[in-house]
């Protein structure tokens, strides 16, 4: 599973082309076929079954590494961090666990190409906090969602709507949008394979999911949200409202407050939640087991 043994990209565009197509010939993998690949390589290393769970999802990666475009990285690069964190997904992934490979390495993916580009970049006052690089990493997505598509300074109304939906201070939004404000567009042109032309954009467009696969991710989000709210049956009312305020909040409650709402230490607050932690985990793996078991045929 070394990255040699991998597809790579060769400068320039026809290289990007070529990498392409090549990783487009590796086959995708049905459900079954993936985890008894994941169960091979984790109970026995194979690692045959580990090279084939990654070149299955090479087209992930390098969909992933098109959205990073914009930082002015060569794209070689960016895919090759990606696939560095498709590797560790690889090798840290539990079939047991009851969902699909590019679901776990989906966050491995971006988090190697979001540090490589934060390496890379070196921006003064960039990245020593979360916020901050919330800002470097979703300037873009924001500016597109209030419709602020021009080139140049922003109106100062944009800043102070990028600001507090970012939580950071005005100043940085605009010294961050100006350091940006050389990126290469997504319109730019591409020669795409087979003698054909387009945009940037367009292989983002044509490796989206189908609506068949929109529909099979949504019906395993229902099925682990439904095998989470079955599983905090197993908890006590106590354990139950520590467990949703400490790890199921996007805003977590501290243990100082959760302390004085049950009279107790912070310490015991955190026992609590450590075990109810773990009662809810064994109980989605036990669900997610025996929903796999009733998933294969009987031979």
């Amino acid at each position: 599973m070394a990255r040699a043994s991998l597809p790579t990209v060769s400068s320039g565009e026809n290289g990007l082309n070529r990498y392409l197509a090549e990783i487009r010939r590796f086959p995708m993998l049905e459900p079954q076929e993936e985890y008894m690949l994941a169960k091979r390589f984790l109970e026995h290393e194979d690692r045959t079954a580990a090279h084939k769970l990654v070149t299955s999802h090479l087209r992930l990666v390098a969909k992933i590494a098109m959205g990073y475009r914009g930082y002015g990285l060569p794209i070689g690069e960016v895919i090759s961090e990606g696939n560095v964190g498709l590797m560790q997904a690889v090798k840290k992934f539990d079939p047991e666990r009851g969902f699909r490979l590019a679901t776990y390495a989906m966050w491995w993916i971006k988090a190697s190409i979001q540090e490589y580009i934060l390496r890379s970049w070196s921006l003064v006052k960039m990245g020593t906090t979360a916020n901050q690089k919330r800002l470097f990493f979703n300037l873009r997505k924001v500016k597109s969602r209030i419709q602020a598509l021009e080139d140049g300074d922003l109106k100062p109304d944009q800043v102070a709507e990028i600001a507090t939906k970012l939580n950071v201070s005005e100043a940085e939004v605009i010294s961050m949008n100006r350091r940006l404000s050389g990126d290469a567009s997504l319109n730019a042109p591409i020669k795409a394979s087979e003698g054909e032309s387009g945009q940037w954009q367009d292989w983002l467009v044509d490796d989206s999911d189908s609506q068949e696969d929109m529909l099979i991710e949504q019906d395993e989000m229902e099925t682990r949200r439904s095998m989470l709210t079955q599983a905090l049956g197993v908890l006590n009312e106590r354990e139950r409202r520590i467990f949703e305020a400490r790890r199921l909040r996007d805003d977590p409650i501290t243990l100082e407050d959760l302390s004085s709402e049950f009279d107790i230490s912070r310490e015991r607050v955190r026992q609590i939640e450590v075990r109810a932690f773990e009662k809810v985990q064994d109980a989605v793996q036990k669900a997610a087991l025996a929903r796999r078991e009733a998933l294969v045929p009987v031979s």
